[in-house]
């Protein structure tokens, strides 16, 4: 299997689980790719037969510098007449979307929009989203945010267990493909 993981983060929790999703894929014998989007504009998407993409979640949405990678992406595939009526699938072409969340008003709910934008991207060039991956990570910067909102104290999130878990999943969903 050859897979490309593509991530944005600003404070080291994406990082941390795109390497965690790494180390999973590596653990089943794929070959890994792994590029910050800020890199990736260039990266042919369908050459991958697994594609990962993740980022913070800001007032319920990706990050800009993914916003941005999806819309020129969407751009690119739209002009080679990829997007098509009913969104037909690619044989063997995946994806996981993973979003790392602090949550501190709503929860998980501030980080589903999120993560929905970003499978819809792939379901539009045809690419099957395997996976959603929701995880939650720290809000730096602003103590209260970490401990007072509904997700209780997350500070030093995502911690070993949380990439550990990440890991794993990484691992199932390989046997599953």
């Amino acid at each position: 299997m050859k897979a490309l993981i593509l991530y944005y983060s600003a404070s080291g929790n994406t990082e941390k689980a795109a390497f965690a999703i790494r180390k999973g894929l590596e653990a089943g014998d794929a070959k890994v790719t792994t590029l910050r989007v800020e890199e990736a504009h260039g990266a042919d998407l369908y050459e991958y037969d697994l594609v990962c993409l993740g980022a913070p979640v800001y007032q319920w949405h990706p990050a800009e510098p993914v916003l941005k990678f999806i819309r020129e992406k969407i751009n690119h595939h739209r002009s080679q007449g990829d997007i098509r009526i009913g969104a037909p699938k690619r044989p063997g072409k995946n994806a996981v979307v993973f979003v790392t969340y602090s949550g501190p008003h709503t929860g998980i709910d501030e980080a589903v929009p999120a993560c929905k934008y970003m499978g819809q991207f792939f379901a539009h060039i045809g690419i099957h989203v395997a996976r959603e991956w929701y995880i939650i990570g720290e809000y730096h910067g602003k103590e209260d945010r970490s401990t007072l909102g509904p997700l209780g104290d997350i500070r030093g999130r995502p911690n070993a267990q949380d990439l550990l878990k990440v890991e794993q999943d990484t691992i199932e969903l390989l046997k599953s493909l």
